[in-house]
């Protein structure tokens, strides 16, 4: 198949906070049609990248495009839509109901979606005569989904879309989103939970200290990192002497489940044997994609990688 569109470009693009440097020459192209999971750990730049594409600053070095245009011009054409982080409170004009709420944003827009489209896609329609201080968590981010495609946008960013939503209801914003970029549409989003990064995403970029350091599908970022995990069964799990086999580098022990990561698991599995320890239901997979995090960014834990709109990567108050 022919290439598709770029939808959006980033050349050389530099931005720093005084003497913090943010964006580091970045270099990045995202296909029309794509969806791309945005990860990082604090301060990598996934603020500025995301502020950048929608024009919220304009970067000291290099040149960024979104459809082709100005990120600025994009936006106020209505082609891109935007689901940030809310800070405090749901994000939403309080004391109105949501149909009225959705309806005083459509007629923003000269070319708005059809209002029965937009309750469908967002799944709102128990939802319509409710006012908008009275939503759950996870009612609260379907509105406000429904909003940042009220415009019908070509390209949608999504920062931390699925917080305070239920796993049946994050499936179900997924499968949406997924319908969406079927239609041609561009979906950028920033996300903590790495497995909807691996599950969701045709392509996976890791920033950190305001470069690219992977960037690929995410079964070609996994397989490039050497750990394996190694999951087994014994009655008698000893958490000090599994973590000394050769090439362990973490153990987790639960009853007498056990889980290793080795960074050499024929060797691990050879001390295994040779110490004598009794074990069973041996299974060998592949690094996941948060090994594989780790082993690109040096960064561990869920907190090493927070929402696109975190303040962590934002300029200190005076720095704007």
């Amino acid at each position: 198949m022919p290439p598709r569109p770029i939808a959006l470009s980033f050349q050389d693009v530099s931005h720093r906070y005084g003497a913090r440097t943010a964006l580091d020459r970045l270099n990045l192209q995202v296909a029309q049609g794509e969806v791309l999971a945005l990860l990082g750990p604090n301060g990598a730049g996934k603020t500025t990248t995301i502020s950048a594409l929608l024009g919220l600053l304009q970067p000291q070095e290099g040149r960024i495009q979104v459809l082709g245009s100005d990120p600025r011009q994009a936006v106020a054409d209505g082609r891109v839509g935007a689901m940030l982080q809310s800070g405090s409170g749901i994000g939403l004009p309080p004391g109105v109901r949501v149909d009225e709420a959705l309806g005083l944003v459509r007629r923003f827009y000269r070319r708005p979606a059809p209002y029965d489209q937009l309750v469908e896609r967002a799944d709102i329609g128990s939802l319509l005569r409710r006012r908008t201080d009275r939503l759950s968590g996870g009612q609260a981010q379907r509105v406000r989904f429904a909003i940042a495609i009220a415009g019908d946008p070509e390209v949608v960013f999504l920062d931390e879309p699925t917080s305070a939503m239920d796993v049946e209801s994050r499936q179900g914003f997924w499968r949406m989103m997924r319908d969406f970029g079927n239609e041609g549409r561009t979906v950028l989003f920033a996300t903590h939970h790495l497995a909807e990064a691996d599950e969701i995403a045709d392509r996976v970029v890791v920033l950190n200290h305001g470069k690219v350091v992977a960037d690929g599908p995410a079964a070609t970022l996994k397989a490039a990192v050497a750990t394996r995990r190694l999951r087994f069964v014994t009655d008698r799990p000893d958490r000090p002497e599994l973590s000394d086999l050769d090439g362990v580098t973490e153990v987790n022990v639960c009853g007498t489940g056990v889980s290793i990561d080795s960074l050499d698991a024929d060797a691990t599995i050879r001390d295994l044997v040779g110490r004598g320890v009794p074990f069973r239901d041996l299974e060998i997979t592949g690094a996941g994609l948060e090994q594989a995090f780790v082993a690109l960014t040096g960064c561990r834990g869920a907190d090493a990688v927070t929402p696109a709109a975190a303040l962590a990567d934002a300029p200190p108050p005076g720095d704007r």
